[in-house]
């Protein structure tokens, strides 16, 4: 049962991840340059994708650094407080999806029928403490919402989105 489990969420996290991929890689660079909601939604998505990722995260250190800032500073076009550094050339935030891929896969294939690792953050708002089997799933929805979104701004902008991926091998 455990290595069914493991296969068949690989199967669609892989799958989640590369729609994600598809729809960055969809983006003309001149949308990617001057749409800043389809760049700061990528940014968020690859950012917390890993973080998800990362037991304890605690661990956690992004490829693509950012800075937390008051709610009030904010961008207009941002989706929270984890502003990127600077706007990532397309390139760079693929490269780091891929990396959290092999990092995804490597978290699934690693699960043990028991005493896999907790997800728990250690801070009080809104504090997280979820099994491994809960924060992948929570994860694998939180790629596909973010997903989901850049293809409407591509579909808004009169571009074919990416084709649906149905698994991944």
């Amino acid at each position: 049962m455990l290595a069914e489990l493991k296969n068949s969420l690989w199967q669609q996290f892989g799958a989640s991840i590369d729609m994600l991929l598809n729809a960055i890689e969809a983006c003309p660079e001149t949308l990617y340059w001057n749409n800043k909601r389809f760049f700061y939604t990528a940014y968020h998505v690859a950012v917390f994708l890993d973080y998800y990722l990362t037991l304890p995260p605690t661990d956690f250190e992004p490829q693509l650094p950012f800075t937390i800032v008051e709610q009030e500073n904010m961008p207009e076009e941002a989706l929270d407080d984890v502003l990127p550094n600077e706007h990532y050339p397309q390139e760079q935030l693929l490269d780091y999806l891929k990396l959290s891929k092999k990092k995804c896969h490597s978290v699934i294939t690693g699960l043990e029928e028991n005493g896999n690792p907790r997800f728990v953050e250690d801070v009080e708002v809104g504090k997280m403490d979820y099994s491994l089997i809960e924060i992948l799933l929570y994860n694998l929805r939180h790629v596909q919402h973010h997903s989901a979104q850049l293809n409407a701004i591509l579909r808004k902008e009169g571009l074919d989105p990416p084709k649906w991926v149905a698994r991944v091998y």
